[in-house]
């Protein structure tokens, strides 16, 4: 069976891959994505919920598709408050920044069906769906990917961006180092008694970081990330118990909560990946990294990937090669400063607030305290922070 020759070939359909391909759209290159199931639209609202940055609000903008989300399922966040766990308090402002938001809160699922809808019209893209990779190998000139059902897929680069258990990263034999946080993200869904008013709010406690979000309306979304047993607790609660135990953390900011969503979790983990490239592969989104979710980062990086990516690859001339090592390298390059920065950083913040060491409480919160009383810094935190530098 001869196989179908393509110049780019994502593995991977969710948010960072769909966000390659579709920017990708307008250059002159075959593209081919294997996904095995397509985005399932969630009824009601979404409890999965990112925090997109201003900067990638430019990308899903460039790449067409911020404009055909749905206003009314996007909330900006104006403000944040975010409280350590001995009194201090750290805020930032979009206003006091001299941006308009800080960022936006928008559902998994609206993102990935907009998304979605996008590669299905792209008329340089093939997509193979249902599809599941059962074999690859990478030549000097290709990498061949062999499919379920048998179909034979050949593309001068391939790209997997099929998660953090990355079926590519592990058929190539890229390592990845992994640091279990025991720990779960608890997510649900509330309506709330007072407005939010576009404030995310965070605490810093002994169970835990909690994080209130922004939905539209009198709306919030919340991550508890905290020890697995007290993960598995909370999704035990009642609703009225879960409403009251929430409400209870963010000392009733905003009044009594009722659940819109049932509680989900998932596993937290921090990944490491030293090589995010091989012969004719690149790594993105959370096949090439995992950071815990206290930042807010993580699908900000993924699809920070897909931007670098596709900018190397449009302005590749007809002549060269796609998957040339020269080409993989800059992008490795590109990635590993912003990626290794924001996994430090989250990482030493989570170890920060979980240590117990006698005298730690007193000089965290103080470091909170001496950052908010420098404007300075917390505006170039925030600019850092959303992109805009």
């Amino acid at each position: 069976m001869q196989p179908a020759e393509f110049d780019v070939l994502i593995v991977g359909g969710g948010l960072a891959g769909l966000s390659l391909a579709c920017a990708l759209r307008d250059a002159r290159l075959r593209l081919a994505l294997v996904e095995q199931f397509p985005p399932r639209p969630v009824s009601g609202w979404d409890a999965r919920v990112y925090a997109i940055s201003p900067a990638n609000v430019d990308l899903l903008s460039d790449i067409g598709v911020w404009r055909h989300l749905p206003a009314e399922r996007m909330a900006p966040i104006r403000a944040m408050e975010v409280y350590g766990d001995g009194g201090a308090r750290l805020d930032f402002s979009a206003y006091e920044t001299g941006i308009d938001e800080l960022g936006w809160i928008l559902e998994s699922s609206l993102i990935a069906g907009e998304l979605w809808e996008n590669v299905k019209r792209q008329s340089n893209l093939t997509l193979f769906c249902p599809g599941s990779p059962a074999s690859l190998s990478a030549g000097p000139d290709a990498a061949v990917l062999t499919l379920a059902d048998r179909t034979l897929l050949r593309a001068r680069l391939l790209v997997g961006a099929d998660g953090r258990d990355s079926w590519v990263r592990e058929a190539l034999g890229l390592r990845a180092f992994e640091s279990d946080y025991h720990e779960k993200g608890v997510v649900a869904n509330f309506a709330c008694q007072r407005a939010h008013r576009g404030i995310a709010r965070q605490w810093f406690r002994d169970d835990g970081v909690l994080a209130w979000l922004p939905l539209p309306g009198d709306r919030i979304s919340i991550v508890w990330s905290t020890s697995t047993e007290k993960a598995e607790e909370m999704l035990g609660l009642t609703p009225d118990q879960l409403c009251a135990k929430v409400a209870a953390a963010g000392h009733g900011a905003l009044g009594g909560l009722t659940l819109l969503t049932p509680p989900a979790a998932f596993p937290l983990r921090l990944m490491l990946v030293p090589r995010i490239i091989g012969p004719r592969l690149a790594l993105l989104g959370d096949a090439a990294h995992a950071i815990h979710p206290l930042s807010g980062h993580g699908i900000n990086l993924g699809l920070q990937d897909a931007r670098s990516l596709a900018g190397l690859l449009t302005r590749v001339p007809e002549w060269q090669d796609v998957g040339a090592e020269r080409l993989l390298q800059r992008y490795q390059r590109q990635r590993r400063e912003e990626t290794l920065l924001l996994q430090c950083v989250t990482h030493a913040l989570h170890d920060l607030f979980a240590s117990r060491w006698p005298g730690l409480r007193t000089l965290r919160n103080l470091g909170m305290r001496l950052t908010d009383q420098v404007p300075v810094v917390k505006n170039l935190l925030v600019r850092y922070a959303t992109g805009i530098v």
